[in-house]
């Protein structure tokens, strides 16, 4: 395949930053589209140019780190998928495919495609993690009983890789769907219990502090997350965050 990639450069944070053309032949169908980025790259450096910056690391769905605004929608056009699992069979011969990051302004852009995600890890920090007894008379977590329910839909909550393709896909920005899992993850199991009413204030506090908007019920960030999140943990952690805040 040859296309043609619209893709954005900036130099850093403070760089204005646009479009840039660049032409690409002999794609093959069965490349990712980082593997894609991967040939544009070498190319560029053999001409002496600046490669063009973006993350990645597992390559394998897990990390989230690979998240890349693709003509218009979070990880690109397939479903269920990071960007490092989209193949370029997903694009025609001829296409002209649009590359930015993702926008929000709790996302600031660090060069060319990559942004600071990292007012998620301080939504974790402020919350989400558990007590351990550190006594002498700790309790194998494996002896507490749990609802099979309660316990799968825990599980899909914390398949959750923050990847931040719920912040990208909503026209608030919003964060709620990332937070409401982290929150579920929790909530739904006894472990989770001790610090259940501080974890969801905590995180819904530094989330607002962060700069992300409010939830915009359009579901858009259900549908772009690649791993499914489903929006009842954005319910669960409505329900929490009036409980909490009755309590205090």
């Amino acid at each position: 395949m040859n296309l043609t990639l619209k893709i954005w450069r900036q130099k850093n944070a403070n760089d204005k930053g646009k479009l840039v053309d660049y032409k690409i032949n002999d794609v093959s169908p069965d490349m990712s589209f980082l593997e894609m980025l991967d040939v544009l790259n070498e190319q560029l450096i053999n001409k002496g140019e600046d490669p063009i910056a973006f993350d990645h690391d597992c390559r394998e769905g897990i990390c989230g780190m690979c998240s890349l605004y693709i003509n218009g929608e979070a990880h690109g056009p397939d479903r269920g998928v990071t960007t490092c699992q989209l193949h370029m069979r997903m694009f025609k011969d001829g296409d002209t495919i649009f590359i930015e990051p993702f926008r929000a302004t709790a996302f600031p852009v660090i060069k060319d495609l990559i942004v600071d995600r990292s007012s998620f890890d301080r939504i974790q920090h402020a919350g989400g993690f558990i007590s351990v007894n550190t006594s002498g008379n700790t309790i194998d977590a494996n002896a507490i009983p749990v609802n099979k329910h309660d316990a799968d839909n825990a599980f899909e909550a914390a398949t959750c890789i923050g990847c931040g393709a719920c912040v990208a896909s909503c026209k608030n920005s919003s964060a709620m769907l990332f937070v409401g899992a982290k929150v579920s993850q929790f909530a739904l199991l006894p472990q989770g219990k001790v610090e259940a009413t501080d974890r969801v204030l905590n995180m819904v506090k530094q989330m607002d502090e962060e700069g992300f908007g409010n939830c915009t019920n359009t579901g858009a960030c259900e549908v772009e997350c690649p791993k499914g999140i489903s929006l009842e943990n954005i319910a669960r952690m409505n329900r929490e965050y009036l409980s909490a805040s009755l309590k205090g």
